[in-house]
């Protein structure tokens, strides 16, 4: 499979030229903080951040007419920490009036999933109601990371920031960010192996860091091999899109921590 990260970086920088050429939309008109981290520092079971996912370019449409707010309001009723919104529309099908309306209809924080390159887009996303932005390490210089990183720190956001091996994983550090999100999917192959979790978990356990395994989450034993690899929280897409009984699938993932992990 052709590296699909530089294929979406291409079009990401296309876009980014069109965003600032034009003026925002009447998104909201007040901002109110809600925080995942202290949700998840709080929180005795695995935090589940589900996601609204239209599409994605390995597994091609998973629902491409979901009603987000619909969606939303099943997830935050069923128990979800935070709700993550594609925002990507070429490669995901996604928009930033997605993440509005299921800001609005929800009381839990919003993570706006995308891949972040300028501020502009920082800026987009709150303004839609965003309280989390996502960060992925594979997608940027460090000094790049850094700097978008500081700024939507002094936009009063939260930080998701995401690694996927061991050279991504120590090019982060210096930031010290909060959270954490090891991606199990590769995303030049796209391919998923719970096994990164484990070995990155591992050195991040060490240190004391708060951290979300992403991608490649199916059944119940998926979420207690990551929890016991150091894990705090989950990030769901795919599955919970497709699930038939939505109440019975965060039941299954509904996994208790254990004492040694975080007690913050």
């Amino acid at each position: 499979m052709a590296n699909i990260l530089t294929a979406i970086l291409a079009v990401k920088h296309e876009e980014i030229i069109k965003l600032k050429k034009l003026k925002f939309p009447n998104y909201q008109s007040e901002y109110t903080k809600r925080s995942l981290l202290q949700s998840m520092k709080e929180s005795q079971k695995v935090s589940i951040i589900a996601e609204i996912k239209r599409a994605s370019p390995s597994r091609g449409d998973i629902d491409r007419d979901v009603d987000p707010v619909k969606q939303a309001i099943a997830y935050e009723k069923n128990g979800a920490a935070a709700i993550s919104v594609l925002t990507d529309k070429e490669f995901f099908k996604g928009s930033f009036e997605d993440l509005k309306k299921v800001s609005e209809a929800v009381k839990i924080p919003i993570l706006c999933k995308d891949f972040i390159i300028d501020e502009i887009q920082i800026d987009h996303a709150k303004r839609a109601g965003a309280h989390i932005i996502l960060l992925i390490a594979a997608a940027l210089p460090v000094k790049r990371l850094t700097e978008l990183y500081r700024y939507a720190k002094s936009e009063d956001l939260e930080v998701l920031v995401e690694v996927h091996d061991e050279e991504e994983l120590q090019a982060v550090l210096p930031i010290d960010p909060e959270l954490i999100g090891i991606n199990n999917r590769n995303l030049k192959t796209f391919e998923v192996n719970l096994e990164v979790t484990e070995r990155l978990g591992s050195q991040l356990v060490e240190m004391d860091k708060l951290f979300i395994s992403e991608s490649g989450v199916k059944v119940r034993h998926d979420v207690e091999r990551v929890r016991d690899a150091g894990a705090k929280g989950i990030l769901v897409g795919e599955t919970l899109m497709q699930a038939e009984n939505l109440n019975h699938s965060f039941k299954e993932f509904g996994v208790i921590l254990k004492g040694e992990n975080y007690a913050r």
